[in-house]
């Protein structure tokens, strides 16, 4: 009797184990999935940016720098392997295209031009896009995090190499740009 009680006890814990395990392995799938919705925009908005950067060449010859950094940025962002480099990778690139968007302030005929207003768009449009898929990755990944952090999963996760995951966020300087007021100019 006391044997199929100690039996009953360690099946239920086996069943137990395995059910978290498999939980954990739905969210760290769920946030892999997350980060390919993030893959297809990004590669949109890697593919617009040489068309803006050719647009805007022409208008902008001593902003070489800034072309540059842009191009440079994007380089880097398609050379990116793992999400954490990506990550990375991205938030350079969001830098740099906010650089050009402030040089591009200087240029009312570029801004009037309408090949770059279209480009100027998309790549808007792509933003917005980006902002909400990036919302459910940090979602997913913050599901897993919590999953992997919280008694008695944590006891797990570790074993089985599930390991806190980078969130997909702005970056300090671009944090700090939202944080400030906006600057209201009457010429």
């Amino acid at each position: 009797m006391e044997t199929y009680i100690i039996l009953g006890v360690i099946v239920i814990l086996v069943i137990y184990i395995i059910s978290i395990y498999n939980r954990l392995v739905r969210l760290r799938n769920n946030r892999e999935n997350a980060f390919a919705d993030i893959d297809v925009q990004l590669k949109q908005r890697h593919d617009l940016i040489p068309q803006l950067v050719d647009s805007v060449k022409g208008y902008m010859k001593h902003e070489e720098g800034v072309l540059t950094k842009v191009t440079k940025a994007r380089t880097n962002a398609l050379a990116a392997n793992t999400i954490a480099e990506k990550i990375g990778a991205e938030k350079e690139l969001t830098a740099a295209l906010s650089g050009l968007t402030i040089a591009v302030e200087a240029y009312p005929e570029l801004k009037a031009n309408e090949n770059f207003m279209q480009l100027q768009g998309e790549i808007s449009d792509i933003e917005n896009k980006l902002a909400a898929v990036r919302r459910y990755f940090n979602s997913a990944t913050k599901e897993l995090n919590n999953a992997i952090q919280v008694f008695p999963s944590n006891l797990l996760a570790g074993p089985f190499g599930f390991v806190r995951e980078e969130m997909f966020d702005l970056g300090d300087e671009e944090r700090e740009e939202l944080d400030e007021a906006p600057k209201i100019k009457f010429d």
